[in-house]
């Protein structure tokens, strides 16, 4: 099973047996993903499922309203469908929170896995900036250098900052430019000038080299961890 639906765990047979198989189905294909370090969107899906179960373990009435039913009758006179549970409540809630008991654990050994590839893949970038920095660092380029990778992947970047109650949140839009050999004559200033000549826009961009010596999963893992490493170099 590569992925849960949002609400597995209430939706359809409610048995322990039954969503523990689906939940172990989910965490091996986790796994296997983090076994090639690959992180997106795998460890924002388990993040998502971690915090939605915890919720539902804080809400025990909302897990009970939730309980499947069947229709008992149509009530044309009311126009209303009236329904009864399934199960008792009590065997309900006892697979509930089995169910919860099993689940949440396992989800969280599954994030602090993903959580070490973070930290490790976080730990390798090093960001430098390439020529003058101007003073607006909203705009500007990605030179993205993935280990042994003989290509210098550019992306054109645009920082975003919000406010939503009292808290700022910053966002990093990016857009894939161009793929340069890399090579004794090919400089990341070379790059640079060429940018600038090739795309008007911006005529004096801040410009990054965020560089890796190991080479991870471009898409799934580097990309995503060198746009979050660049909003915090670029904002600190």
């Amino acid at each position: 099973m590569e992925q849960l639906t949002p609400n597995w765990f209430t939706q359809g047979v409610i048995d322990f047996e039954h969503k523990k198989y689906v939940l172990l189905a989910y965490l091996q294909h986790i796994s296997k993903q983090f076994d090639e370090s690959k992180l997106y969107p795998f460890l924002s899906d388990l993040i998502f499922h971690y915090q939605n179960l915890i919720a539902l373990r804080s809400n025990q009435q909302e897990v009970q309203d939730k309980m499947p039913k069947k229709l008992r009758k149509l009530d044309f006179e009311q126009f209303r469908l009236e329904y009864e549970k399934i199960m008792d409540d009590d065997d309900y809630m006892l697979e509930i929170r089995s169910i919860l008991n099993f689940a949440i654990p396992k989800i969280m050994n599954s994030l602090k896995e993903g959580k070490n590839i973070y930290e490790y893949v976080e730990d390798k970038i090093a960001i430098e900036p390439i020529g003058i920095v101007p003073l607006n660092k909203n705009f500007g380029y990605m030179i993205l250098n993935n280990g042994q990778s003989r290509e210098a992947k550019v992306y054109e970047y645009e920082l975003s900052v919000y406010e939503n109650f009292n808290e700022k949140y910053r966002s990093l839009r990016t857009h894939f430019i161009n793929s340069y050999t890399k090579k004794f004559t090919q400089t990341y200033e070379n790059i640079k000038i060429d940018l600038i000549r090739t795309h008007k826009k911006l005529p004096n961009p801040a410009t990054y080299l965020v560089n890796s010596p190991v080479q991870f999963p471009l898409v799934e893992t580097f990309l995503p961890i060198a746009k979050r490493s660049l909003v915090r170099h670029i904002c600190s």
